[in-house]
């Protein structure tokens, strides 16, 4: 394998080249220069340089990772979301599709692309109707139509992780858990003057999973995944946000009170929201390794020390 991620220098993109040293020639792309000879400085808005790029390093699998991903920037950056997650996505199909069509490409989607479902759907499928409610998951769902479009179109092996919430340590601020644990761990480290933490809807009930069991999946899917398909990549286990907050809140030495604060609440929030993963588990075999509580002390931790 010689794999090209696309922002390797993101969250995921680190963890998926730490997942692969030992079993590919790994490069990537970032949008500064990096100082570092396998990381190249591509703006995936030119076509031209995505093919120059895929020319020159030829890879046999790209794991196309960058984009936007904060649901909440989304609403207040809508056209910059399409134009990120969207038409750079296109860009690189289209220079696959003219450099070498044969190289398999996957593309990284969201659970967000499957919205508000019906209150008596425990658990929703590859099959579910996408129904996104928020601009962020309208941009990852005409990424899974694309893939689909490429594939029957033009025949290119790309196929479409669907993550659900992926969490661990390194994540940047603007998601649940590292939110949390951040200003549990500056409470514990004496950087506030009340031992408050700011909260938004603690009802919602998701599917998270570790970040280093997301990579692995990834990697599966890119290797064994069917052209044009989409694959859940969770747990298949919903926990609610208030008991995030309250394992995390138990690692505290000090007493932390709750405050609601309506910022961090979302415009259009969907209450429920757990995959199935039995496609992915029946073609592969991926199950996650990392259980919730471990996952959460390592965010923890990441802050403790970084504070």
């Amino acid at each position: 394998m010689k794999a090209l991620i696309t922002g390797i220098t993101g969250f995921v993109g680190k963890y998926l080249e730490l997942f692969l040293k030992d079993k590919a020639d790994v490069y990537g792309t970032s949008r500064s220069n990096r100082g570092e000879k396998h990381i190249f400085k591509v703006d995936l808005l030119s076509e031209s340089e995505i093919m120059e790029l895929i020319e020159t390093i030829k890879p046999t699998h790209i794991f196309h990772l960058a984009g936007l991903s904060n649901v909440k920037d989304s609403w207040e950056h809508k056209a910059d979301f399409i134009q990120g997650n969207v038409i750079g996505t296109i860009h690189l199909l289209e220079a696959v599709r003219k450099v070498n069509d044969h190289i398999k490409v996957m593309t990284v989607g969201s659970s967000e692309e499957y919205g508000r479902i019906p209150d008596n759907l425990d658990k929703v499928s590859e099959e579910t109707r996408l129904n996104p409610v928020s601009p962020y998951g309208i941009s990852k769902c005409a990424l899974s139509m694309l893939v689909n479009l490429y594939h029957k179109s033009y025949g290119l092996n790309v196929t479409h992780a669907r993550p659900f919430n992926h969490i661990g340590p390194g994540q940047k601020l603007g998601f649940v858990t590292t939110d949390f644990a951040y200003q549990i761990a500056q409470i514990n480290k004496g950087r506030t003057q009340e031992p408050i933490i700011r909260i938004g809807n603690l009802k919602s009930a998701r599917d998270f999973t570790d970040v280093r069991d997301i990579v692995e999946a990834y990697y599966h899917i890119a290797c064994f995944g069917k052209a044009g398909e989409a694959y859940n990549v969770c747990t298949g286990q919903g926990v609610n946000i208030q008991d995030i907050v309250e394992i995390l809140i138990s690692f505290s030495n000090k007493k932390i009170n709750l405050v609601v604060d309506p910022s961090r609440i979302r415009v259009s929030d969907t209450p429920r929201l757990v995959g199935n993963p039995e496609k992915l588990f029946t073609l592969t075999g991926w199950q996650p390794k990392r259980k919730l509580e471990d996952t959460l002390i390592d965010i923890y931790d990441y802050w403790l020390k970084d504070l």
